[in-house]
């Protein structure tokens, strides 16, 4: 089957360059013409550039919330931006390579491309941009309009929701125990947005809660244990700890929905906390963890005396995959950046739980501190822990809880 086509149009201005900025992005069919998603924000002071690129950022978004598959055109009226993107000019303002690097890593390079255009033919994107500011300029937030003829949906709806959790995450410190998780990862991925107070009302964030699964019969013996493995599913331990965490989620009653990684001992805990919290269960390819190749089922220790230079070639670079054809720590930080703008823009305002492993978590939680790839192995996640992310409307983050194991006590 031939995979859907888009075309994102985007555009940003600033009125005083730097001054109060905005930007707008639609996307359209690219063989019926029609309309299927608008964003637009008013994003405080800025200039015409980053707003441009702020609205890139949105489009493509919003093109991969409604297909991660489709292939995307964009078109934008900012020969900078295109130019740029296409790989003809180099990045050379500080301010713009965050932005492109976040922007490449939205939509694989071969299911985009990229096109300049003349202002005139880039009005609808142009008046969004302008509605985000005017409505900056009255203190309000820009609301979607439906075009006539047609539904259109937005990329990150409103939806109600109970931030208590997060609320918890503040007074209540992490814990620490010793550890039994899989052995840390570093990753590499996309730089996070620039950070900032944002709008006076930012609305209710998208938050996560990052389960770790329970313990499977491989944890305690720290064994890699990944997506290329035998797939163990929990022991009676696991079991119980799933168990334990799905009353205790249930006693604060914040969660929305459930996601997972399609690995069997996910899929078991987030079972046992969906049926006690009557809720679906949705399952995301994106959060497996990491193929570890031929390290499958082995300790640390034995991997150091069967590949040495492998290994040490693994840790000291994030595009290194271990031996046997695994998975860089850059691969699967693109995995799951994708998977995070995806389910942010499903379920934006709400709080959901997504049931992971080690390195899913680690990177979600390194992407919103904008921490190097290295401060993955200062990060502790026990088997059953817990730890939460906010995403505001900004494009800002939030760590609110990490490695929280109080209701395995």
């Amino acid at each position: 089957m031939a995979r859907r086509r888009f075309i994102v149009e985007a555009d940003g201005g600033s009125r005083g360059n730097p001054g109060p900025a905005g930007y707008g992005a639609v996307v359209l069919d690219a063989v019926t013409g029609e309309p299927l998603a608008e964003v637009a924000e008013y994003i405080g002071t800025a200039t015409n550039n980053v707003a441009e690129y702020k609205g890139l950022i949105a489009g493509l978004r919003a093109a991969h919330a409604l297909d991660p598959e489709a292939d995307v055109q964009v078109r934008m009226d900012s020969k900078l931006v295109i130019e740029q993107m296409s790989g003809r000019w180099k990045i050379k303002h500080p301010d713009m390579r965050p932005l492109a690097a976040e922007a490449k890593g939205l939509v694989p390079p071969g299911q985009v491309t990229y096109g300049w255009i003349p202002r005139e033919q880039n009005k609808h994107a142009d008046r969004l941009a302008n509605e985000a500011m005017d409505a900056g300029k009255r203190g309000e937030q820009w609301q979607p309009k439906v075009p006539p003829g047609g539904t259109l949906a937005t990329a990150a709806p409103e939806a109600p929701a109970d931030d208590a959790l997060a609320a918890d995450a503040l007074a209540e410190p992490a814990t620490a125990e010793p550890a039994t998780a899989e052995p840390a990862t570093a990753s590499a991925a996309p730089a996070a947005s620039a950070v900032g107070w944002g709008s006076a009302d930012l609305g209710a964030p998208t938050t996560f809660v990052l389960l770790r699964h329970g313990e499977t019969p491989l944890t305690p013996e720290k064994r890699f244990s990944g997506s290329g493995g035998t797939d163990p599913g929990l022991s009676d331990i696991g079991h119980r700890q799933a168990e334990l965490v799905a009353a205790s989620l249930a006693a604060r009653g914040t969660i929305q929905a459930v996601v997972t990684s399609p690995l069997k001992r996910c899929r078991e805990t987030a079972r046992t906390v969906a049926a006690r919290l009557g809720l679906d269960v949705r399952v995301d390819e994106g959060l497996r963890e990491t193929d570890f190749g031929a390290w499958e089922g082995l300790t640390f220790a034995e991997v150091r005396d069967r590949y040495p230079d492998d290994l040490d070639t693994w840790l000291g670079s994030s595009k290194a995959a271990p031996t046997g054809g695994g998975e860089s720590f850059a691969t699967v930080a693109r995995r799951v950046a994708l998977s995070r703008d995806k389910l942010i823009a499903r379920y934006a305002g709400r709080t959901v739980l997504l049931v992971t492993h080690v390195t899913p978590i680690k990177t979600l939680t390194r992407l919103a501190l904008g921490a190097p790839p290295e401060s993955l192995f200062r990060m502790e996640l026990s088997a059953a822990s817990l730890s939460a992310v906010a995403y505001y409307g900004d494009g800002n983050a939030s760590v609110r809880l990490l490695n929280d194991t109080s209701h395995l006590r």
